[in-house]
């Protein structure tokens, strides 16, 4: 089976995300797209993060629908912060006859040098890249593990931007799935 990766904080999921894994898992030859809910991206402060069972909740109600779309807590046991390079040995120990692939956006793949081991997962996985606005992809653009998905959805919505539209009364609902909106509605998060 060959699986991709979307690692992210998903705080909160929204149609970008959605939008992102459906082009994947339908239009390259992955079978199925895993939101990897990460307790603690190393990148980003922790201050702002609902707690993770929240956010993987989220992602579960979003896509219960989608039979090639999943939602995978498995940083949830790992040490944190969390690095991909861990979950990824993980997960194949786990999952010993699964393939995986990492996407992941062309301003990801710019920072993507400076990731703990980043040489070792460019020889052992290949990396699927969808196009940022204002992102080439840096240095590795044209690495031979890079695969650019030029015809991606290009969707500038951000969870920041929602996290904010929440806390100043506006309505956000038409930048969510239906069902992660009413989850995060219901547990009035962010206001």
């Amino acid at each position: 089976m060959h699986v991709g990766l979307y690692f992210g904080s998903f705080n909160p999921f929204h149609v970008g995300h959605l939008a992102i894994a459906g082009y994947f898992a339908q239009f390259t030859e992955l079978d199925e797209v895993w939101f990897v809910v990460s307790p603690h991206n190393p990148f980003k402060e922790k201050k702002s993060l609902l707690k993770g069972h929240h956010r993987l909740a989220m992602v579960r109600a979003a896509i219960e629908d989608c039979t090639y779309l999943k939602a995978s807590d498995a940083e949830f046991s790992l040490p944190q912060p969390s690095f991909t390079a861990n979950t990824l040995a993980y997960l194949g120990e786990k999952f010993p006859k699964h393939q995986f692939y990492l996407i992941m956006g062309s301003d990801s793949l710019e920072g993507f040098p400076k990731w703990r081991n980043a040489e070792v997962m460019l020889e052992h996985y290949r990396l699927m890249v969808f196009p940022r606005i204002g992102h080439d992809g840096g240095e590795l653009r044209n690495h031979p593990s890079v695969y650019w998905a030029d015809d991606a959805p290009q969707i500038e919505l951000s969870s920041t931007m929602i996290r904010n539209a929440i806390a100043e009364g506006k309505d956000v609902r038409c930048f969510m799935p239906e069902r992660a909106w009413k989850y995060l509605d219901e547990m009035n998060f962010y206001k």
